[in-house]
């Protein structure tokens, strides 16, 4: 009878400790960490380029008639042939006439002309109420790897194909999503960071007004709050490969803003900290000069976070379906709860002892989003998580696509990537995971918008019938 052969056993067993000694290479020192990360720095440049033009700049890709009449604007491509034809004036693509390919740009003018002569009943431009002010849409969960940035990104690109005109705006000092929009950020003084600062300054600038008046000493102004003073929105504001998508940078001297801003906070105390993004938008007209405005936020519910929640008309918080992303992301919002309510109390003390009326932060939606969802092993804890965190979870569950993972490996976005490079039922497949995405969050903003624009036209009808007399009801 033949001898079994013994089963192998784990590799954790009979190692050698002087083998792996051997494998350690010499003690490491902080010098080191710089060797790394000044390697790392030129491998990310060389992975970052792969995919752009020669200079080293992201070009956005052109865009078949197929795509055009599929997904961008709603005619038959023998339609849009015939308008063609019929309006030379119009941008004509490149190729033969049953294979064009189109600028972003150019799509842009054609639905202008659609939404100007095409049929009444269609939406060739989407929904936006005139006289109201843009979004502000905040990604944000304080756990790394739940698709934040890549949900943002994704956003940001929909939104754009339909139309609407977006400013980017990161806050994660790694800078993900300003690689993935192809911007250059040199230093601190190109992210959100001198805006802060201005606000700061402007904040130490009226209360130095009240101590002058009171006989106090002023508050100094060092030479990066005088800087800052001199810096607006649009100074830090740069374009990118998409014609209808701005951005606001970050890099890794961003960080610093951790530091500074509970600093200046100890200056004065009464600087409305949370506040200081949210009056850089209106200051610097971002809320008039865009429809969305989109923050993307670091993995921490820090200074910067809590601006950009602060600023925030829509939260969207990303999480797998996972036991350990759904904890964390039960404790985010706790600690929103929780940072939130103590700003409450605190200003609420003051304003009730000076006779103002009380603060409160109000969202006009919040809603949790699962990403990279697999049916096939998921669905239950998913339903699990649905079940806890009931109307504040989307609906639809982002599919994992071999898509996004190919997209990635180029920094690029899904709606970025050539469909001739895929099997075209493949890309249909992968897009179809972020349209879906984009349409539940389509209908939160425009819902938003509608409703804003209900109770202004109420108010008005308030005011109108105080002016004129007419009794006012319950």
């Amino acid at each position: 009878m033949a001898k079994k052969p013994d089963t192998p056993l784990p590799p954790y067993f009979n190692l050698d400790p002087a083998a792996a000694a051997a494998k350690l290479g010499d003690l490491v020192d902080t010098a080191r960490f710089a060797k790394a990360a000044a390697f790392a720095g030129r491998g990310r440049d060389d992975l970052a380029k792969r995919g752009y033009a020669p200079d080293g700049r992201k070009r956005l890709r052109k865009f078949s008639t197929w795509e055009i009449t599929r997904y961008l604007i709603p005619v038959a491509p023998a339609h849009l042939r015939r308008v063609l034809n019929k309006h030379p004036d119009l941008p004509q693509g490149e190729g033969a006439s049953g294979s064009k390919w189109f600028t972003l740009e150019e799509v842009l003018k054609l639905r202008d002309h659609f939404a100007s002569e095409g049929i009444a009943t269609k939406e060739y431009r989407p929904y936006r109420p005139e006289g109201l002010p843009a979004k502000v849409v905040a990604v944000a969960n304080f756990k790394g790897g739940v698709g934040k940035t890549s949900t943002a990104a994704h956003l940001a690109m929909s939104a754009a194909l339909d139309g609407y005109k977006v400013l980017v705006v990161d806050l994660d000092s790694q800078g993900s999503m300003t690689s993935i929009m192809g911007g250059q950020v040199a230093d601190e003084w190109q992210t959100v960071f001198p805006l802060l600062a201005r606000d700061y300054a402007e904040a130490v600038e009226a209360e130095n007004k009240v101590r002058a008046a009171s006989g106090l000493d002023s508050i100094p102004l060092d030479e990066t709050l005088t800087e800052a003073k001199e810096v607006s929105l649009r100074n830090v504001v740069q374009k990118t490969h998409w014609p209808n998508i701005d951005l606001i940078g970050a890099q890794l001297n961003l960080y610093w803003a951790e530091f500074q801003i509970p600093v200046w906070r100890m200056g004065l105390r009464n600087w409305a900290l949370w506040d200081a993004l949210t009056n850089a938008l209106e200051a610097g007209g971002a809320l008039d000069d865009y429809d969305i405005v989109l923050l993307d936020t670091p993995p921490a519910l820090g200074y910067l976070t809590i601006n950009a929640l602060a600023a925030a008309d829509i939260l969207m918080v990303p999480l797998g379906a996972s036991f350990l992303e759904f904890d964390s992301t039960g404790r985010f919002f706790d600690m929103l709860y929780s940072t939130f309510a103590s700003i409450e109390d605190g200003e609420n003390a003051g304003r009730r002892r000076a006779g103002l009326p009380e603060m409160k932060f109000e969202w006009d939606v919040v809603r949790a989003l699962i990403t990279r969802f697999d049916a096939s092993q998921q669905s239950d804890l998913a339903n699990v998580i649905q079940a806890y965190f009931g109307d504040m979870m989307n609906a639809y569950r982002q599919d994992y696509t071999a898509l996004v993972g190919q997209a990635g490996e180029s920094v690029s976005g899904i709606y970025e990537a050539d469909y001739r490079n895929f099997n075209r039922e493949t890309y249909v497949r992968g897009r179809e995971v972020f349209d879906r995405t984009y349409a539940e969050f389509k209908e939160l903003l425009i819902g938003s918008w509608w409703r804003d624009q209900q109770m202004e036209q109420a108010q008005q009808t308030q005011k109108e019938d105080r002016a004129d007399g007419t009794p006012q009801t319950a």
